[in-house]
């Protein structure tokens, strides 16, 4: 039997051959406003043993010509009524995925009922069931058309509507919660076993955003009071044995709370938030009004289960969904084409959140970090899309990388180009003006340029793809002593969309003395042409010039700097991002070589060298970071032609490997200065722990005597799970000999907590050593869950951090199956990880023939518009 069959027998052994089509695709040019708005919306959900009955009543009023339209997936019609009388067939059309009225009057009130089926829900949107047995609960995720998997409904996100509704289940499911305030609950008069809760929101919103859950929840509770004196009550449901896991996160939402009304005046405007804990749930979470549904990934949390990375990304994105209240759901989108309206500024308004928890230099070295191993990436291959794309397929494919984090760099040259106080204007006139609208993202602009009208011109951030490639030199006349930097632009042109044009690029700009080090000018540079020159005057001798500082713009930069200016920056810079990012300048010359760079290593390893131990014992997190190689991926990004896996993953070990050794015996008192101690959740006490993970690494990679004892005892010892996880993953990675024994115990000690086992599945499946069959026994697994996306993400995601295996025929063969498994079942998640494939035109060949032949061969069967899109695209044959 072939490789192919075999992996395809693990992940699916039935798959059929289904020939691929070209579904229809939805224009930006093409908006239409609705003919009909919602006025009120009453619905009443009733689930039983083995299907759910909705009866929804909707008040409508025409606002346009055209017929009423409503749209609906996987429903059974049982009835409908317009104004109390029952519609004959043929008063209305029922066809895919659609249900229209030609004869609608001016006033409309809608009854429907329909049948769905959430028990056999897999792909994870509309109303479905999560867990079994005991632990069953039933839960909704209707972003961003899930809701027309409920029952019929104008489902766009600029029809908003009063929603009132009633949730009804046998006693068996006590938790009944939807979106708003509680009304009224009770037992159901005809049938004692059962009971029922009325929720109302009060306040108009799209059906994206509409949330119930039906479960056996545990709840702790807590309260906050407003700035504008209103108590609201905080309640953060969870299974019974995860309600310990949720202090963090209760925190982390009064903190956000705080935060929203001091940096943005926003209170929040409901008597109660809830969130809810979903362990089967493809997102992060959902920002629901005042009822947000999480992964539990992301809202559980203590430090025996969870890595500090974890845990701090928990605070993060309670953060990001609680200020969804006011950028995202008290003003949305008019369409979906406007997602990064929402989503970029929140993504903004989060990391700057997170920025005043810890040490704003590495927050902003993770978000630059993340921006340039993924979403470089998607402009630089056949998924380079604009920030707000001109037309989808499918709308689940454009969350991404370019919507979300390029958003929010968008947002934050804004900010730096008006400076605080006129964003602060800007922020208060958007909230002022559209409070309660659907809007777009010339809206946004039209409010944040009441002071600086040039800030309209940021628009073409949001049309045009790719990341501009900012070059530049610098010219100093000492008889003048006049120092000019001349900047240029360009970005490559993507097909399908216009020639690019010049953007408006904020470069962040200090000029720093050669002699003393001091900073003796800076400047916030406006590059908006396609060459400029600036002029700084007074500069008494030749400085050495830091360019895009904090970065100040989401571009590649090509400057004419020599190797001693790099290094002499890593030494002088004043702020802890600049140090990392000309870090990061050099590495990156070292290891590109052949993409035009050319860099010897030794200033960078002398460098490193002298900055460490200062660093190490000011800022340990950051002198972490400093220690940063960029991953395998990242480096792929920037290769566009004959890219070599094994050549890459060589140079890029060769390097760590000579850094590790240049440091040698800097490792061994490190580690000595960095103690285990009881844990404390701080800045400090996770810089600490950060550090030592790293240094222990290096220690081994440097074959430093002792350290696989090191290893152990961190494992034996550990007061947390980032001590133990640190010395599993260094002991998995180094193959030392007790790794499998430990793997062992690891599994033991935690195989009742779903998150932890995903971390032991992870840790294996990202090893340097993995093998196609070390992925193959991982999901054959027996707590390996197809059902549960952050069980696949923890073996199939971690796999592709090795594309040595994973850009051949055995891990090429694996990672097709699990897309043709998943397109059925879980077409979201299917699809996002086929986006991961996205740079097989690159690689050199025989690999790239191979590579173009397997996505040739999926798509033959593809089923799903989410993969198809997607399919297109890696492909480079999207259709019309």
């Amino acid at each position: 039997m072939s490789t192919t069959e075999t992996a395809a027998q693990i992940i699916n052994p039935d798959m059929p051959d289904v020939p691929s089509h070209a579904p229809s695709k939805i224009h930006l040019k093409d908006y239409r406003p609705p003919s009909f708005d919602v006025e009120t919306v009453d619905l009443d959900i009733k689930l039983f043993d083995d299907h759910a009955i909705v009866d929804s009543t909707l008040v409508m009023q025409r606002q346009t010509d055209g017929d009423l339209v409503l749209y609906g997936e996987a429903l059974e019609l049982m009835s409908i009524k317009l104004n109390d009388e029952l519609l004959a067939r043929n008063r209305y059309t029922q066809a895919e995925g659609t249900l229209t009225i030609t004869d609608a009057p001016k006033n409309t009130k809608l009854q429907l009922q329909v049948r769905i089926h959430p028990h056999t829900n897999t792909a994870l949107e509309g109303l479905y069931i999560a867990g079994s047995g005991d632990d069953t609960m039933f839960v909704s995720q209707c972003e961003p058309e899930g809701f027309r998997k409920i029952t019929f409904y104008p489902d766009r996100p600029d029809v908003l509507a009063i929603f009132t509704t009633r949730l009804e289940a046998d006693k068996r499911f006590p938790t009944l919660l939807s979106n708003g305030n509680l009304l009224e609950a009770g037992e159901v008069s005809d049938a004692p076993e059962r009971h029922y809760a009325i929720w109302q929101d009060p306040t108009n919103k799209p059906s994206y955003l509409f949330a119930c859950v039906i479960a056996d929840l545990d709840v702790l509770t807590d309260s906050y009071t407003t700035s504008e004196g209103r108590e609201v009550m905080l309640e953060l449901y969870a299974k019974s044995e995860d309600i310990d896991k949720c202090d963090v996160g209760m925190q982390a939402l009064k903190d956000s709370m705080q935060w929203d009304e001091v940096n943005y005046g926003r209170a929040y405007d409901l008597d109660r938030y809830m969130i809810v804990a979903v362990s089967q749930f493809n997102m992060g979470a959902m920002e629901n009004k005042g009822l947000n549904i999480f992964n539990t990934a992301c809202v559980l949390s203590s430090p025996e289960t969870t890595t500090d990375s974890r845990s701090f990304s928990v605070k993060s994105i309670i953060a990001h969904e609680y200020f969804h209240n006011w950028t995202g759901n008290r003003i949305t989108c008019r369409d979906w084409f406007q997602l990064c309206l929402k989503e970029g500024f929140t993504v903004y308004r989060d990391q700057s959140f997170s920025a005043d928890q810890q040490s704003s230099a590495v927050q902003r070295i993770d978000d630059v970090a993340t921006l340039r191993a993924h979403q470089f990436a998607e402009d630089a291959g056949p998924l380079a899309h604009p920030v707000r794309p001109e037309s989808f397929v499918e709308i689940n494919n454009f969350y991404t990388t370019t919507v979300y984090e390029k958003g929010a760099e968008i947002v934050r040259m804004i900010a730096n180009t008006l400076g605080p106080d006129n964003f602060r204007k800007g922020t208060d006139e958007y909230f002022r003006r559209y409070d309660g609208q659907a809007v777009t993202v010339e809206d946004f602009l039209s409010a944040l340029s009441i002071t600086d009208s040039k800030i309209e011109d940021f628009i073409d951030w949001y049309r045009q793809p790719g990341t501009p490639v900012v070059s530049g030199h610098q010219d100093y006349d000492s008889a003048t002593q006049t120092l000019t930097i001349t900047l240029s632009q360009q970005t490559r042109h993507v097909a399908g969309f216009d020639a690019p044009k010049p953007l408006l690029i904020p470069v962040a700009t200090a000029l720093f003395d050669k002699d003393s080090g001091a900073i003796v000018a800076e400047r916030m540079l406006l590059l908006d042409q396609a060459t400029q020159t600036f002029t700084f005057e007074n500069v008494v001798s030749e400085p050495v010039v830091s360019l895009l500082r904090d970065f100040s713009a989401p571009v590649q930069l090509n400057y004419d700097y020599q190797d001693e200016d790099l290094a002499f920056l890593l030494q002088y810079e004043n702020n802890g991002f600049n140090r990392w990012q000309v870090t990061q300048m050099l590495v990156n010359r070292i290891l590109l070589q052949g993409q035009g760079a050319k860099s010897s290593p030794e200033i960078y390893l002398q460098a490193v060298a002298q900055t460490l131990p200062e660093l190490a014992a000011s800022d340990a997190m950051l002198a972490a970071r400093l220690l940063d190689i960029p991953s395998a991926p990242e480096l792929a990004s920037a290769i566009h032609k004959d890219y070599d896996p094994e050549l890459v993953k060589a140079q890029r070990e060769g390097l760590y490997q000579q850094l590790a050794e240049a440091l040698k015996d800097q490792w061994s008192e490190l580690y000595k200065q960095l103690p285990m101690q009881a844990y404390e959740d701080s800045a400090a006490a996770r810089g600490t722990r950060a550090l030592r993970n790293v240094v222990l690494d290096m220690a081994l990679t440097a074959n430093v005597a002792g350290a696989d004892e090191w290893a152990q005892q961190q494992y034996d010892n550990a007061s947390c799970m980032t001590e133990r996880f640190g010395a599993l993953k260094v002991m998995v990675n180094h193959q030392l000999a007790n790794a499998d024994a430990y793997l062992a115990d690891f599994y033991k000690r935690f195989q009742n907590n779903d998150l932890v086992i995903d971390l032991w599945f992870s840790v294996q499946a990202s090893a340097d050593t993995v093998t196609p069959d070390t992925i193959k026994s991982l999901l054959a697994h027996a707590d390996f869950d197809w059902n549960t996306p952050n069980r696949v993400r923890s073996v199939i995601s971690a796999f592709t951090s090795q594309p040595t295996v994973l850009w051949t025929q055995e891990g090429l063969d694996i990672y097709i199956a699990v897309i043709k498994k998943l397109d059925d079942a879980n077409p979201v998640l299917a699809s996002r990880l086929l986006q991961v494939l996205a740079r097989w035109n690159t690689l050199a060949e025989p690999r790239r023939q191979m590579a173009h032949e397997q996505l040739l061969e999926l798509q033959k069967q593809a089923t799903s518009k989410h993969v198809i899109e997607s399919l297109n695209s890696v492909l480079g044959s999207e259709s019309e």
